[in-house]
């Protein structure tokens, strides 16, 4: 098949939604066909990347806020080069927002992957979700990441068919392998440390601010809280850097051996560092189907996570986390109980068995349903079934 995937952004650009796109891309091309992204143009190395092709446009915005850059360009491109499948990977960005005017002049089969809606309750967004409800009948299959969570019940609260369920997942490739203990020196981490670990760009809603906050409360010794991500234009990275310094020359912390760093590590030294935590905290304030949560279970570490997107389903699942009682309001956005959250660290902090049990559970799960060899088998199916 000839595959055309659309995402915002691509790699070399790093995060959940590029994740994705990429080892489904890279495994269906291994698998044969013919695989081609669209994204918005970067700095790249090569327009081809471990056998996908890459074609850019120097494109931003979305239907809402409005597009800058030659639109038609990527209209045209769509519309006339004989694709014989094309996914648009999530909405409310311009690389799917630009094709839902038009997507009954496209002649492929078409298939969206909303990727949660984050924009649902957000008044700039009313007359978009309102129009969204007949542009979504052109397309010949929906994919939700989830049975419960918000995108896929607008989906059936406005009679849209064809849906189906494909989880996210982690890389068997790079988890299954065994950890590197060099990290420990490379990093000038004490080997006697119980780490926390959290990973997510500083965008100012992946729960630093709460992360930070939980460690502080938590009647814990010893410790270290390792907070990983790139630093993002107009994001929360200043202020988690000033929040570390004060926090590590607090003499009670210090007392206590408490730590933390704020850190981009590469993403080799990033698995690593999940293999060798102890607890994975992720107090994130939107998702819908955190990436990061199945790379915990796959790095077989238990994790504590706010209820956002389909976390509470995952833990369903695989048995391998704990839920932080959290609030949402009217936005689509959370933040959890930091109390309750401290003491869950509390607990798992003092119970090792529970800690072990947890991680066994799901790196099972994982191993069993998740890992993105067993995913992008599913996606080629689908669009198998539509071709």
């Amino acid at each position: 098949m000839k595959i055309l995937h659309t995402v915002e952004f691509y790699h070399p650009s790093i995060g959940g939604a590029q994740e994705v796109v990429r080892q489904i891309s890279e495994r269906l091309t291994k698998m044969g066909h013919d695989v081609t992204v669209a994204t918005t143009k970067i700095p790249r190395d090569s327009l081809i990347y471990n056998g996908v092709k890459i074609k850019e446009f120097d494109i931003s915005g979305n239907y809402a806020k409005g597009y800058t850059g030659n639109i038609h360009d990527y209209i045209n491109y769509v519309k006339y080069s004989n694709f014989d499948i094309i996914m648009n990977y999530a909405a409310q960005q311009w690389a799917t927002d630009l094709l839902l005017p038009i997507l009954r002049e496209i002649h492929a089969k078409k298939i969206l992957v909303p990727c949660g809606y984050s924009g649902l309750y957000n008044e700039e967004y009313v007359q978009y979700y309102e129009k969204l409800k007949i542009w979504l009948q052109d397309y010949d299959a929906t994919v939700y990441h989830s049975n419960e969570y918000q995108d896929i019940i607008y989906a059936k609260n406005n009679n849209i068919k064809k849906l189906i369920i494909i989880p996210n997942g982690a890389d068997e490739k790079e988890f299954d392998t065994p950890i590197d203990y060099s990290i420990y020196d490379s990093l000038k981490i004490p080997k006697d440390r119980f780490i926390i670990l959290s990973i997510g760009n500083h965008t100012g809603a992946k729960g630093h601010s709460e992360c930070i906050k939980i460690f502080d409360n938590a009647n814990i010794h010893n410790a270290l809280l390792i907070i990983v991500g790139n630093a993002v234009e107009r994001g929360c990275y200043p202020q988690c850097l000033k929040k570390s310094v004060i926090f590590n020359l607090n003499i009670l912390n210090r007392i206590k051996k408490k730590t933390i760093i704020i850190g981009n590590f590469s993403r080799r030294e990033t698995i690593n560092l999940l293999k060798l935590a102890d607890i994975f905290l992720f107090p994130s304030n939107v998702e819908c189907s955190p990436i990061v949560l199945f790379e915990a279970m796959a790095s077989s570490t238990p994790f504590v996570c706010s209820n956002v997107g389909n976390a509470n389903e995952i833990i369903k699942w695989s048995e391998g986390g704990i839920l932080i009682p959290t609030f949402h309001n009217k936005k689509g956005f959370s933040t959890v109980d930091i109390k309750k959250g401290a003491e869950i660290i509390e607990m798992l902090f003092s119970n090792k068995v529970m800690r072990d049990n947890l991680a066994q559970s799901g790196y099972n799960c994982w191993k069993n349903n998740f890992t993105w060899e067993k995913i992008a088998i599913k996606y080629e199916k689908l669009y198998l079934s539509l071709y």
